[in-house]
This record gives C-alpha cells, structure tokens and sequence, in this order.
C-alpha cells in the first residue's frame, strides 16, 4: 500500500495471506490475542457508555469506573501492541474503537432489513480490524496507516 492509494479488499486479502503465511512459518497461534482484542474492543465501548453516563446524569461515580475501565483497558492492548512508536497505540486503540461501532451500526442495520447496507459497513469493519491487525504485525508501516 503506497501513500495516497485507497486500501482496498485486494490489499486486505494481501494482509490476510501475509499473516497466514507468519502464522505457518512463525507457529503463531493469534487466536488468543484476537480474543483479547475483541475484550477490548467491549471496554472501549464500555468507556464511552460511562462518559455518557456521567454526562446524562451529573453522577461522578461514572467517571470514576470509566478511570477503572481505561486502566484496565490500557493494560490488556499492552499485551497485543508490543512495540510502538510514536501514535500507534493512538492509531491502534481508535481502529478497534471503529470497527466495534462499525460492527454495532451494521447489526443495527440487519435489524432494520438493511442487508446491504449492513454488509458494506461489516466490511469496512472488517478493514479496519484487519488493518489493526497488519499494523501490530508489522505488516504494514506507519506512514502507510497514515495515508490510509
């Protein structure tokens, strides 16, 4: 993916096969780790219903458990982003934020009998995860994220 392109299916397929071919050549088993990031996913998610929360009801106890949530959050990703430089971890957490409401907006859509609509939005979802998952990886760069 060069700077200034468009990420398309073809180069999230790319990014699938690269990590499949890690997984062989590497014995990486990541299964537990997406497990984990699909946690995380729910905590961020968790997060911003106590900031709702607080805002809707002036009761301060929110914020304090949204503290407790992000702490814990903020250790769990720790264990999945190794090593970062720079906004990974920023760039990081936001594409698992994304693809969960993304996720969320397109169940919401099958519910209404959307179903096409629901599709485009699993899929771009499914990019973000997947880009998560190739930036973590290693198998894309910063500056590629960056211009995607």
């Amino acid at each position: 993916m060069s700077k200034g392109k468009k990420v398309t299916n073809e180069d999230i397929n790319k990014l699938v096969e690269k990590y499949d071919a890690l997984k062989k050549d590497e014995k990486l088993d990541l299964s537990a780790d997406q497990d984990l990031s699909i946690a995380i996913m729910n905590l961020i998610s968790i997060e911003e219903h106590l900031f709702f929360s607080g805002g809707k009801t002036g009761n301060s106890k929110y914020y304090e458990l949204l503290d407790e949530v992000r702490e814990m959050r903020k250790g769990l990703l720790k264990k999945i982003i190794k090593e970062y430089d720079g906004e990974v971890w920023c760039i990081s957490k936001h594409l698992l934020a994304a693809s969960y409401r993304l996720m969320e907006y397109g169940t919401k859509c099958l519910g209404r009998g959307k179903k096409k609509e629901a599709e485009e939005v699993f899929e771009k979802a499914y990019n973000l995860y997947s880009l998560f998952w190739a930036l973590n990886m290693g198998v894309i760069k910063l500056e590629d994220v960056k211009s995607v």
